[in-house]
């Protein structure tokens, strides 16, 4: 059975959770240990209350905060393994909260934004965030998104006998596999948010070859293209930013017409 949740501010009597009430494993199913720390941050008690709940049922440890003061705290106190972030936060708002957190961490944020509006989902992706869930969504989605980037964030390869480079050099660049640090020709370190590491990795990691959308969104976030969706643009965008690459005439990251992007460099593979 479903039950129907009310949210939002001025939202109230709209659906935009769906919550179903039996766990998504058995419930004789052992939790993963350790168990992952899911933060929560919404200013709806009852999408607090109810997401807790599913997401406890499942075998996640869930810290439920209304607002970024609690949010801040709660990461203060103890590793977090991922933030399920509602962009329309009183005071101050869950996009500004994602800017300031991915300068000091690199904790996965999945943002909740509302239905259909696109600029929000490009401005989070643009703030650092690692994946968007638009309301109304389901928990049983919700959690979905959250295992996917969970996966993502620790780099498990599809091919458990992959083997991951330790640096990959190209240009006088640097990424490496370890810290997942960039390196810039001169020496200087270039913060990266998981999804952009993840999508220069795979770029990288197929030099000299045109990958489209669908391509490159099943490569590091494990789903296929939504509607109208722009976060691969997003991020490459922001990946020419770190790269000095000029968008109108990028030397690195070139645009292929019709068929995707391409990264134009000699990739070396340190092991």
């Amino acid at each position: 059975m479903a039950l129907p949740i009310a949210s939002g501010r001025g939202l109230r009597s709209a659906k935009v959770l769906t919550m179903d009430t039996a766990p998504d494993t058995p419930p004789d199913t052992k939790p993963v240990t350790p168990i992952d720390h899911i933060l929560v941050v919404d200013d709806d008690p009852e999408i607090r209350h109810l997401l807790k709940q599913y997401l406890e049922k499942n075998g996640y440890q869930v810290t439920a905060v209304a607002e970024g003061s609690g949010m801040l705290m709660s990461l203060e106190r103890g590793r977090v393994d991922l933030v399920v972030l509602d962009l329309m936060l009183p005071g101050v708002d869950g996009l500004e909260l994602c800017r300031d957190l991915r300068a000091r961490s690199k904790v996965p944020v999945i943002m909740l934004t509302a239905r259909g509006d696109e600029m929000d989902r490009v401005l989070g992706l643009e703030m650092g965030a690692d994946d968007y869930v638009a309301k109304p969504f389901s928990a049983r989605e919700l959690m979905a998104r959250i295992k996917g980037v969970l996966r993502r964030v620790r780099d498990l390869p599809i091919d458990p006998l992959a083997e991951t480079p330790e640096r990959l050099d190209f240009a006088g660049w640097s990424l490496d596999g370890r810290t997942q640090h960039l390196t810039s020709p001169a020496g200087l370190v270039v913060p990266l948010s998981q999804a952009e590491y993840r999508l220069l990795q795979v770029l990288l990691l197929h030099p000299n070859r045109a990958l489209t959308r669908d391509q490159l969104l099943e490569l590091t976030q494990g789903r296929e293209a939504r509607p109208f969706d722009r976060s691969i643009d997003v991020l490459i965008g922001r990946l020419r930013r770190h790269l000095g690459d000029d968008a109108r005439e990028p030397e690195l990251i070139k645009t292929e017409r019709g068929r995707g992007y391409t990264l134009a460099a000699r990739v070396k593979l340190v092991r």
